[in-house]
């Protein structure tokens, strides 16, 4: 079945996703995004330490973490 933007899902035949436009135009159905189940403020506090810790390490960290993630990944 075909998600939409938001990963919500949508109907995968021309008719069914037709009747679906048609009651989310008329207000038989809403078409909110359903919540996800993730805290905003602990995703804004993420966000913030991904760019703290890039501000932070030095350029050789992050070569070495870099040759790391990259040898895990191609090795073998």
């Amino acid at each position: 079945m075909p998600t939409g933007p938001k990963g919500e899902k949508r109907p995968a035949d021309v008719i069914g996703n037709a009747v679906k436009v048609m009651r989310i135009a008329t207000g038989e159905e809403s078409d909110a995004p359903s919540d996800d189940g993730k805290n905003k403020a602990a995703q804004e506090l993420g966000r913030k330490g991904g760019a703290a810790r890039a501000k932070t390490i030095s350029p050789e960290r992050r070569a070495e973490i870099a040759r790391k993630a990259a040898a895990k990944r191609w090795g073998r």
